[in-house]
């Protein structure tokens, strides 16, 4: 089984605990107007890799690791390449590797064929970094093209379930910078119970430029970063301080 590979990346330090190994996987079905990386919303690649041949580059740098590190697959939106994100992380356990799952959960369903196929990635994945765009499922809609209802039953099954998770959130002024939005989104996440970390991501225009490049309008252009002030005060709703 092959997959469809947009990078690699050898050292990265804020994907996950200690240093993480990255590979961002093609396919993405979320058209989130902030997105940076929007060349790997298409499925097509000219790089295929087998799960083997990447876990073998990334045993090279396995020294940078230490104790906390591995492996991060990240995208694009991993999940809809499930199948090769199981082989891959269920040959990265044969190796002693830790793995991490970087994941929106756009494509969750406790339908099958999926469900299944998620309970068993599950045996695999020692971590989850669940990002959470937007609390509100219309707002979710309006920011991303798609509803949050899945999105927020996967944050509930990995609860349930014991996973651990880092929940990430993007702070978008005048969309999620947002203290109504922001105090939901923390009763939220006090109903879970396996949640180590929460990260507020300050949204940033670095990939604006890969829009104009594919030929697309950038949808929030004119919209600069938050404030720390804004962070912080982000910060200290999600994690109850305030």
């Amino acid at each position: 089984m092959k997959g469809a590979i947009h990078s690699l990346e050898s050292f990265g330090s804020v994907d996950g605990p200690g240093i993480r190994y990255l590979i961002f996987l093609k396919g993405c079905d979320m058209r989130c107007q902030y997105c940076h990386n929007p060349d790997t919303w298409a499925k097509d690649t000219e790089l295929f890799m087998e799960a083997d041949e990447i876990l073998d580059k990334a045993e090279r740098c396995r020294s940078y690791w230490k104790d906390e590190g591995g492996i991060t697959v990240s995208g694009g939106e991993a999940l809809l390449q499930i199948d090769f994100l199981t082989e891959l992380f269920r040959k990265a356990h044969e190796r002693n590797i830790n793995t991490c799952l970087d994941t929106s959960a756009q494509p969750y369903s406790e339908e099958e064929p999926f469900f299944s196929k998620f309970e068993e990635l599950m045996k695999y994945t020692d971590l989850v970094m669940l990002d959470i765009k937007h609390i509100d499922p219309e707002e979710h809609r309006k920011l991303t093209g798609h509803t949050n209802e899945n999105i927020l039953a996967c944050a509930r099954y990995l609860s349930d379930h014991d996973i651990p998770v880092w929940i990430r959130h993007v702070l978008v002024p005048g969309i999620t910078d947002n203290d109504e939005y922001l105090k939901k989104t923390a009763d939220f996440i006090r109903t879970l119970k396996n949640v180590k970390k929460i990260e507020v991501l300050p949204y940033h225009t670095l990939g604006e430029y890969k829009w104009k490049e594919l030929g697309l309008k950038y949808q929030l252009e004119g919209v600069d970063p938050p404030t720390e002030e804004r962070k912080k005060n982000a910060e200290d709703i999600l994690n109850g301080r305030k």
